[in-house]
């Protein structure tokens, strides 16, 4: 399985920062990502400016025919015409989509690195995955998503929020 994050905290062309990420993931469905199930919508500070737009965050898993340079390949032209500009780390952004697991596969290519090497210490990837994939397990340091979330810090643990909010993909 194929897990990914997708997250927003500025308002696009599109709409507001759940428009963007429902695009994002119709989009991707176009381009022949088959998802599997969706998380809630999940809300974190902006880091490390908390002044900053709060973020939204979503995790998706399914399946995906081609490889992951073409799945990388796609996912920057997705955010590219949601509007993208690449600027500073860190900066707000209308999205922002990674790649956290392709298949279990450990590679280091071509300006993609999987699994994503920030994912293990990241509350919006790990909260959204232990959501859908609860059985996951990082494909390197081989522990499981819930060991993973009780390694965090007290406070990643809890700045993240579960919204009772779902994607929308069919307008």
């Amino acid at each position: 399985m194929i897990h990914i994050n997708i997250g927003s905290n500025l308002n696009s062309n599109f709409g507001n920062k759940f428009d963007n990420i429902s695009i994002a993931i119709r989009l991707l469905i176009e381009k022949k990502f088959f998802v599997k199930k969706i998380s809630n919508f999940y809300e974190t500070p902006s880091y490390p400016n908390n002044n900053l737009p709060k973020f939204l965050n979503v995790g998706i898993f399914g399946s995906f025919s081609y490889s992951a340079t073409e799945l990388r390949d796609i996912i920057s032209f997705i955010e590219k015409k949601i509007g993208r500009v690449k600027t500073k780390k860190n900066d707000p952004r209308v999205c922002d989509i990674d790649i956290i697991d392709f298949n279990g596969e450990n590679l280091d290519i071509d300006n993609l690195t999987i699994p994503h090497k920030k994912c293990h210490l990241r509350n919006f990837v790990l909260f959204p995955i232990s959501q859908i994939d609860p059985n996951w397990k990082h494909p390197i340091l081989k522990k499981n998503v819930n060991v993973l979330i009780g390694q965090l810090d007290l406070k990643s643990r809890i700045e993240i929020t579960r919204l009772n909010k779902n994607v929308n993909i069919n307008s």
